[in-house]
């Protein structure tokens, strides 16, 4: 199979959209590459270097990567097949739909690098001005609802799935705020934390050197965003302790907000943001509005205006200059992440294209990548998948009847997703304007805050898809028990319609399962089927599943990422099963699927091999250690080699099918196992 690339436009700033150039293919990638394998190595040591080694020798991380996998190298191959469709609908042509030009548009506006330039910082300068205009702290939270949409600082204010009420869309307030990836980033002593603190603390001077600050009034700006930025990182959850959505959920009156904080103009805030009215509404984290009140209380006109600054230019930075998108990659792009140069302008500019008007350049890519064959065989993976998920439920022996009755409900009623949208978003009323590009993206900011606060107060839309169809990714909702697949993700090497079952079933069956399991992970399993936060299991089963993900977390806790860094299992622990329980399910499914078929061996692999170096090759990657650092502390995702070996040591079918002994590396004397 093979799929068109877009050519290089090699685009001057100034110059005019070249002619286009004929659309070379590229190679089509099996299901199963033998080439990515590496034979020399002991499958039962680590079945992913057996899987992946000759793909990490033959792939190094491109420099404007921090990390390079199967999964991202597919999703640049799209970008590369998104550019040419954008291309072809920056041009003028007949026939072009109103969502084409609109899309043709933005990226239009995106590539014209000479416009960018000239408009320099004046993007901001409206913004800027408001802020500036302050004249007292009560005016933090007019100026805050103003920016709400286009700066992340501070509060997040949204609309969210009521975890009481599953059909219905409440109003949600969120923390917001910190310019650090992790909260802990602020508190932690060790050497690499303090670094990064100091390393920030510098990027915040230049950044408000930019903006036109003497330089020292741009160290005393920078030391006002760290003091008020550590003060909200003291005062918000961990990562881990955000898993547990008890402590994500509190009911608050309208009129109740004034307790949290009583400095904060509430009324202004939200008649500003554009919020419809509401009663009540869930405050994610009370303790970090109670820091807020704090540092209202403390912290002068002065300070706010400065950390309103940093949050604003922060934020829109990448859509700026060259010297604004200059020191933000060198910070969060290279210091960070470790990588070595930015992506190029058109991968920018297609990835934007996506965020912003992501259904309509969708439907286009579904209509030329995405065959509706290809559709029908997975819905058909899909429910062999359900099937064999209902047997193993059916077959638990440490789950009684009554939790059993309920899990079986929610399994029925859980919806699947694949491909793309029944119902595509209509992006009609945003204004896209071909000689303004910071403009597009603050406006397509705006048009989507407000498309998500017009939510508060209306049952909740059941069809929506919170993933574009480019997209090389899955999710599962718990609040919607359910499952989505976009076409991105079924696309080879991942699935393969030409290949046989066994690699298919390892890796998208893998992927399927994965995502079904999260609705019966430490964290899914605390919704009902109809999505709602409610506890149906019963005291002795409950017990017994703790007990079983105890034995995950404890094994993945033993695991390295880098430098002395071993897997914070507490965070990754719903992945870790959801990979465990997704393997098992996939197995039996293809097993199901292969009944009373003869099975030959290929490519020197046995059928039961073809399944476990599919369900590995999925996860080849190689990552660079300030990536895999940062990961280490953010990720709830296992490093990829873990999630592999992780998984099929706790496989039986996985050592008969590669003649592993007892004592070898990959053969646990206890297998860890819950569904």
């Amino acid at each position: 199979m093979t799929r068109i690339l877009a050519a290089a436009l090699g685009l001057a700033a100034s110059a005019p959209l070249p002619e286009p150039r004929p659309l070379p293919q590229i190679p089509y990638t099996p299901g199963l590459d033998p080439a990515a394998m590496d034979r020399r190595a002991d499958p039962c040591a680590s079945l992913y270097a057996f899987s992946c080694g000759g793909w990490q020798q033959r792939n190094p991380i491109p420099p404007d990567q921090a990390s390079w996998s199967v999964y991202a190298k597919l999703a640049d191959e799209n970008e590369q097949f998104l550019w040419g469709l954008l291309d072809e609908a920056a041009r003028p042509g007949p026939a072009r739909s109103p969502e084409e030009r609109q899309m043709g548009d933005y990226f239009a506006a995106c590539m014209d690098e000479r416009a960018v330039e000239e408009a320099g910082a004046r993007p901001l300068r409206a913004d800027l001005a408001a802020i500036s205009g302050m004249k007292g702290k009560g005016d933090v939270a007019r100026v805050l609802g103003r920016l709400q949409a286009v700066s992340g600082a501070l509060l997040g204010l949204g609309s969210q799935q009521s975890f009481e009420d599953a059909d219905q869309v409440v109003a949600a307030a969120q923390p917001a705020g910190l310019g650090l990836p992790d909260r802990d980033l602020y508190l932690a002593g060790d050497a690499r934390s303090r670094e990064t603190r100091r390393a920030y603390r510098a990027h915040l001077e230049r950044m408000f050197g930019l903006l036109g600050e003497a330089r020292a009034t741009a160290a005393a700006s920078a030391r006002t965003v760290m003091r008020i930025e550590t003060a909200l990182a003291r005062g918000s959850l961990t990562r881990v302790e955000r898993r547990d959505p008890r402590r994500i959920w509190h009911r608050t009156l309208r009129a109740e907000l004034a307790g949290l904080t009583p400095s904060f103009r509430w009324d202004e805030y939200l008649a500003a943001s554009g919020a419809p009215p509401f009663d009540w509404l869930n405050v994610e984290e009370p303790d970090f509005l109670r820091a807020v009140e704090g540092l209202l209380e403390r912290e002068p006109i002065a300070a706010w205006k400065a950390y309103l600054r940093w949050h604003l230019v922060r934020a829109r930075a990448p859509y700026l200059s060259r010297p604004f998108q200059r020191e933000s990659f060198a910070f969060y792009g290279a210091f960070l992440h470790g990588m070595k140069q930015e992506r190029p302008r058109w991968k920018r500019c297609v990835s934007w294209t996506d965020r912003d008007l992501g259904e309509a350049l969708g439907r286009v890519f579904v209509a030329r990548a995405f065959p509706e064959p290809v559709k029908r065989d997975v819905e058909a993976l899909v429910r062999r998948i359900e099937d064999a998920m209902r047997e193993r439920i059916l077959g638990l022996d440490w789950m009684g009847q009554g939790t059993r009755r309920a899990a079986l409900e929610k399994l029925e009623t859980m919806r699947n997703k694949i491909g793309y949208p029944g119902r595509w978003r209509d992006y009609s009323a945003l204004a896209i304007d071909r000689r303004d590009f910071a403009g597009n993206v603050e406006r397509a900011a705006r048009f989507e805050a407000g498309r998500q606060l017009r939510k508060i107060g209306r049952p909740v839309d059941r069809g929506e898809w919170q993933m574009t169809p480019p997209t090389v990714n899955a999710y599962y909702d718990p609040s919607l028990n359910e499952m989505n697949f976009p076409a991105g993700v079924l696309l080879p090497p991942l699935w393969d319609p030409g290949m046989d079952l066994a690699p298919g079933y390892g890796n998208t069956g893998g992927t399927v399962g994965h995502e079904l399991v999260h609705g019966f992970d430490d964290e899914g399993r605390r919704f009902d089927a109809r999505g709602n936060l409610k506890d149906w299991w019963t005291p002795a089963d409950a017990a017994e599943f703790e007990k079983r993900a105890a034995c995950i977390a404890d094994q993945y806790a033993q695991y390295p990422v880098v430098d002395g860094i071993r897997i914070n299992s507490r965070l990754t622990l719903g992945e870790d099963i959801a990979d465990l329980g997704g393997a098992i399910v996939a197995w039996h499914a293809w097993k199901a699927a292969t009944r009373g078929q003869a099975l030959e061996p290929r490519d020197g692999l046995a059928p039961e091999q073809r399944f476990f170096v599919g369900l590995a090759q999925w996860a080849c990657a190689s990552e660079r250690p300030e990536a895999l650092r940062l990961r280490a502390l953010t990720d709830p995702h296992s490093p990829p080699r873990w999630r592999i070996d992780g998984v099929v040591a706790n496989m039986p079918e996985f050592a008969r099918a590669f003649d592993c002994r007892p004592g070898q590396p990959l053969v646990r004397e206890r297998p860890c196992r819950i569904w």
